[in-house]
Formats: C-alpha cells, sequence, structure tokens
C-alpha cells in the first residue's frame, strides 16, 4: 500500500501532480492510501513512470475535480483517484453516467461546495477597524467546506477600493488594495464583535424589511440559523418576526396612496428640445457639451430600439460596459433586464431603451470605474435629449426605471417604492409607469430578498404586454 499525503488537501495542482505521476506509475486506486493514513502516516515515494505517453482527461474532469477538492470529506482524494484511473482504463464515458456512484458522489459534493461558496457570498459582514495607518476591514465567517481560495477574488472585484481581511478556522484571505495573500485559520476572538457601522446597517434592515412577504421556513432556509450568529442584522429578526402580522394589518387598512401628478421637469424639458430622426439626434448627441459628463465619458450612450416603438423604456445613466460599448443595458443590470423581459413574455426589440443621462459617470478606483450618480444639474442638462426622443418617437407609453428615470418624468415629489407599478396618465393621452432599476435588485443582500424583488420587478413588467395590444 502507498501512502500519499498533501500539502494542501484542497489544492488542485499539487493533488494532480500526485495522481499523474501514481497514474504513470502504473499505480492502482486500491493501493494508494491518501492523506497519510494509517499508524505512522508517512508519505511514500511515488516509483518511476513506465514507458507510454501520458493519457488524456476531459476538461470537465479537471473542473469537477476542482471543486470537489473544496469539499470537507476525506474520501475526495481516493474517490477522485478512482475516477481518473476508470477514464484512463477504458471508461471515457464515465461522467456522462449520472447514475454512477463515483460520479453521482461527485457531483453531490461539488453541489454542497457551491452553495457553501454561495452562502459565503451573501452573509460574510466585514466591520471596520481602525490601525495606525488607515482602516482594515475584517470579516469572521465559518464555512463548511475549504472554499476561501475559490471565493476571496469575489470580495477582491467587490471591494477592490477597501483593505479586508476574510478569517475562518481553516484559513484566512488578505487584500491591501494591490495583492490578495493567504495565511493560516484564525479564531473568532481575532474578529471585531461589532463596529459603529452596525446601526446604520439594521436600521436600514429593519426599514426594508416587508411584513406582507415574511415566510420563515423559506427564510431559514436561504438564510441558515447557523449563520445567525455573525449576522449584525439577526438581532432584529425574531421582533420582527412577532410584530409583522400586526404591521400587514395595518398597511391593509391604511387609505391608498393618491399619486400627485406634478410633470414640471418634463414639461420645461419640452420647451427647448433637439430635433430631427433618432440618427440625427443620436448624431447631434455625440457633441453635446450642456455639462462635464463628456469630458471622462469615452463616448455618449443614446437611446437604441425601433422608432416606432409603442413603448419607451427609460432607464437611469449607462454603466462601464455601456460606456464602452456605446449601447445602453448592456452590463449585469442590462443582462437582468433581458431576462426579467423574457420571463415576462416580452421581447426587448420591440421597445426603445435609452438613459435619463447620456454618459457615464464614475469615480476612478485603481484600474476600475465606479459608478457615481449624475447631479441634478447633470441630469436637467440630459433633459432635452430624453424629450427629443419621446418627442420623435411618440410612444403610446412610458416605462421608467429607478427614481431618477421616474422624477426627471413624473417631477421630484414622485416616491418610487409607493408608486411603482402604477399607470398613471401625463398630459396629452399618454400613460407612464415606474419600477425599480435593475441594478438595485443586484445589491440587494440576501438571495431570498433578492428573489422576491425580482419576482416583483418581473410582475411589473408584465404591464408592458396590455400596452403593446
Amino acid at each position: 500500500m502507498l501512502r500519499v499525503s498533501l500539502d494542501d488537501p484542497s489544492d488542485l495542482g499539487e493533488w494532480r501532480g500526485k495522481a499523474r505521476a501514481l497514474l504513470l506509475a502504473g499505480i492502482s486506486p486500491d493501493n494508494v492510501e491518501w492523506g497519510g493514513g494509517g499508524l505512522f502516516g508517512g508519505n511514500d515515494d511515488i516509483p518511476p513512470p513506465r514507458a507510454g505517453a501520458a493519457p488524456g482527461v476531459p476538461r470537465d474532469f479537471l473542473n469537477l475535480a476542482n471543486t470537489v477538492l473544496a469539499h470537507s470529506d476525506p474520501r475526495r482524494h481516493a474517490v477522485l483517484y478512482r475516477m481518473l484511473w476508470r477514464l484512463t482504463h477504458g471508461e471515457k464515458g464515465l461522467l456522462a453516467i449520472a447514475t454512477d456512484d463515483d460520479v453521482a458522489w461527485a457531483h453531490a459534493c461539488v453541489k454542497q461546495v457551491n452553495r457553501d461558496m454561495h452562502k459565503m457570498k451573501a452573509f460574510v459582514r466585514f466591520r471596520e477597524v481602525a490601525v495606525d495607518d488607515g482602516t482594515v476591514y475584517v470579516a469572521w465567517f465559518e464555512p463548511g467546506h475549504d472554499i476561501v481560495t475559490r471565493v476571496a477574488p469575489f470580495f477582491v472585484r467587490r471591494f477592490t477600493g477597501m483593505r479586508w481581511s476574510l478569517l475562518t478556522p481553516a484559513r484566512t484571505a488578505h487584500w491591501d488594495g494591490e495583492q490578495l495573500t493567504f495565511g493560516p485559520g484564525a479564531s473568532r476572538t481575532d474578529a471585531p464583535s461589532d463596529d459603529a457601522l452596525e446601526d446604520l446597517w439594521r436600521t436600514y434592515y429593519s426599514s426594508i424589511f416587508n411584513p406582507a412577504r415574511l415566510k420563515v421556513d423559506a427564510m431559514k432556509r436561504e438564510m441558515p440559523v447557523k449563520y445567525w450568529k455573525n449576522l449584525p442584522e439577526a438581532s432584529l429578526i425574531p421582533e420582527l418576526v412577532r410584530d409583522a402580522l400586526p404591521r400587514m394589518q395595518a398597511m391593509v387598512a391604511r387609505d391608498a396612496t393618491v399619486p400627485k401628478k406634478k410633470f414640471a421637469a418634463w414639461q420645461k424639458a419640452e420647451r427647448d428640445v433637439p430635433a430631427g430622426s433618432i440618427a440625427a439626434l443620436r448624431q447631434q448627441a455625440r457633441d453635446c457639451r450642456a455639462c462635464d459628463l463628456w469630458k471622462p465619458a469615452t463616448q455618449t450612450v443614446f437611446g437604441e430600439g425601433p422608432d416606432d416603438a409603442r413603448i419607451v423604456v427609460i432607464g437611469e445613466q449607462p454603466g462601464d460596459q455601456e460606456d464602452l460599448a456605446g449601447k445602453p443595458f448592456v452590463g449585469p443590470a442590462g443582462k437582468l433586464f433581458d431576462t426579467a423581459l423574457e420571463e415576462a413574455g416580452i421581447a426587448r426589440d420591440a421597445l426603445y431603451v435609452t438613459n435619463t443621462v447620456k454618459h457615464f459617470k464614475f469615480e476612478p478606483r485603481g484600474k476600475r470605474r465606479l459608478h457615481k450618480r449624475a447631479n441634478a444639474a447633470e441630469q436637467a442638462a440630459c433633459q432635452p435629449w430624453l424629450a427629443a426622443e419621446i418627442n420623435r418617437i411618440q410612444p403610446v407609453a412610458l416605462v421608467c426605471l429607478g427614481a431618477m428615470a421616474a422624477q426627471a418624468v413624473f417631477g421630484a415629489s414622485f416616491r418610487l417604492m409607493e408608486q411603482r407599478g402604477q399607470w398613471i396618465d401625463l398630459p396629452g393621452g399618454r400613460r407612464a409607469m415606474a419600477t425599480v432599476h435593475p441594478s438595485y435588485l443586484l445589491r440587494l443582500p440576501g438571495e431570498a430578498e433578492r428573489e422576491a424583488a425580482y419576482a416583483d420587478f418581473v410582475r411589473d413588467l408584465t404591464l408592458i404586454s396590455a400596452a403593446l395590444v
């Protein structure tokens, strides 16, 4: 029996190197003991390779192995080597046999690891720690599997501009703003238990809690109780659940909100608008210098869609990918918008899609450009272009995505979360409706909350279908 151990049991490169050496030496899975088991443990020398070329293995197997190696089951190295042996000894189609014991076990491991990675992304809470040279954000998490090296790049992308440390019992990850490094495991006492921002977070969480959508069992499935001890908002949950029914009853008993019909902003923009076809307007907008947003932006991002569209969809402002492509709604929010339209049974190519602001406003953070909201003056500078698009297309209805777009059409008094999903008559016989922007859905912290908000968003979009008839 050949005993083989690994310095890093979850590292694909190390396992692959030793598995390849065993395979070339002709050592069958029955003659290998992974992890240095036995009374004394150890790491035996692997015999030299036999003559012949190394057999190839499918790329799908390596991807599968990379995820399975993060699993906590100590059998993972042995099962993966047995699968490798079978793939290279006459069972080339092994991975396609879903009922095979080894294949089924491996896919179950992948599912568990992926779920653990998702939970880490959703439930890690960084806390502010003051140090001599500034501020570091530290988080403690207890994953079920060895996933830190696989999830840490996600936090690098999400929090590129801040220094942080992610601590777990197995290993730690550290980002200094330029380089990602990993270290040995830590203990719960190495992480702060609270910070000054958590009161703000709890206030925000309680304000967005919707008692009418409370489903305790679903909440516990998506946010398992074992994670609650590290979540600042968890202390509020018992009270919020207890008060949910009285709050919902009070909401039902409350009088309906009557929208205020103020269209001053829209009417003002219509007084002096550019003229011409959509193509001509697009060409004119390229040279717009009404505000300074054109200076750092790559290009003007004008509307796109049929010149005779019955519906004009108005977003807020272009993002990074829209700025580079010169087209609206092509980034992450745009992809989510496309998916929601498909679920609502609406073809995007039947809509004219544009934005309230035509240039990307951003704040540089290293190599990244972070979205920054256009101010009132910048929004006002773009109003004539939006009005010109509407005047040229003459749609029967407008759909506003986000508060900025809604207030550009309805006026500053419009309250998106109170009046969303309601058709409101505009001067001239046109109607308009507002709902949230897809980027709002992407920013929601919890999966259950995102799913509920996404369902509401699709429901709002289905209202478009009636206007297309």
